[in-house]
């Protein structure tokens, strides 16, 4: 059963701008292995804009808004090897959500060169 939906909507270039003037910001919204992937890729603010859309999806689905005990860079966005995203959650964040529930996560990314998105489906267990 379908617990939340979440769709968020990133422009590209706001997501550029924040890493190239906040330092510290790509460490406290991304994980070290986001940051990896992103810095490997050619058009890398597209892949952080996604990321962080899929964050901020994330929350809408669970419909709690940001959450005490949680951090951005402990939501991660990986890939299946068939390339599909999935998105991660550190133990501690899954410990703060438990009293919420135990979900599937499903998660979709697009992006352009000025716009990325990401939706976010939460299926209870």
């Amino acid at each position: 059963m379908i617990y939340g939906l979440g769709t968020d909507l990133v422009d590209v270039e706001r997501i550029a701008e924040k890493i190239k003037r906040s330092e510290g910001f790509k460490e406290l919204i991304f994980s070290a292995a986001e940051i990896d992937y992103c810095e490997a890729k050619t058009h890398r603010f597209e892949h952080y804009a996604a990321r962080f859309a899929a964050k901020e999806a994330f929350f809408k689905a669970l419909g709690t808004g940001w959450l005490s005990g949680t951090a951005f860079n402990q939501i991660q966005i990986t890939h299946n090897t068939d390339g599909r995203p999935a998105l991660e959650l550190s133990a501690e964040t899954k410990a703060t959500i438990a009293a919420i529930g135990e979900f599937n996560i499903h998660v979709s990314l697009s992006h352009t060169k000025t716009v990325a998105t990401a939706t976010v489906i939460l299926e209870t267990r």
